[in-house]
């Protein structure tokens, strides 16, 4: 299922860029990605389950290739991809006693932006603003305190700036930081169901290399 979804947004990407009547280069790059998240619940709500019960998530560091065509000299739109990063929740609260892993789970989330490009093609700088959408899907979902989880999917925007440097007319470096918005629903079944909406809340950083062709 998720090997479609990143399919069919690629292809979105190609038919966009082949009508575009100014188009320029193709951009290819791999990188390193920081995927910071800053984590807000609801609280967990549940039979049993005490007042004050509540889960924090932890950060991951994941590989991404991105696709970019630019369109004019100044903008260009871009496919992010990266393997999904584990990510881990720990309980806090009044049941911060349950430990550092209480669920985990890995994000695909292929993201769609539109850069702009500030100064001209060939400048040794280059840098850019950019937004679009992402959309996350959890799969590999685990958690120590219920059999059966489920995290319900998020689409929401993805905002960024980052800068270029040219080291030749094919290769350069790229690095970036984002905002993206990615809530899920929660639903743990046992004993009892538990059930929290979290806000991720993440902010990415991402640095790597470029190819121009």
């Amino acid at each position: 299922m998720t090997h479609k979804i990143q399919a069919a947004a690629l292809a979105a990407v190609l038919a966009l860029a082949g009508g575009a009547a100014c188009a320029q280069d193709n951009v290819i790059k791999l990188g390193l990605t920081r995927y910071d998240t800053h984590s807000r619940t609801n609280g967990i709500s549940g039979i049993g389950v005490p007042a004050g019960a509540d889960a924090e998530t932890g950060d991951a560091t994941t590989a991404i290739v991105v696709f970019e065509r630019t369109l004019t000299p100044n903008i260009g739109i871009e496919l992010v991809l990266g393997i999904p990063p584990k990510i881990k929740t720990k309980a806090t609260g009044s049941v911060a006693f349950l430990g550092d892993d209480v669920l985990s789970a890995r994000n695909v989330a292929p993201t769609l932006l539109v850069n702009y490009y500030f100064g001209a093609p060939g400048d040794t700088w280059r840098p850019y603003l950019g937004a679009g959408i992402n959309y996350t899907h959890f799969t590999d979902i685990k958690s120590s305190l219920a059999p059966k989880v489920e995290m319900s999917d998020s689409t929401g925007l993805a905002i960024q700036a980052g800068i270029n440097y040219t080291i030749s007319p094919q290769w350069g470096l790229f690095a970036s930081v984002a905002r993206v918005d990615v809530k899920s629903k929660v639903v743990a079944s046992g004993a009892t169901v538990l059930s929290t909406d979290i806000d991720f809340r993440p902010i990415t950083y991402s640095f790597g290399l470029s190819y121009r062709f």
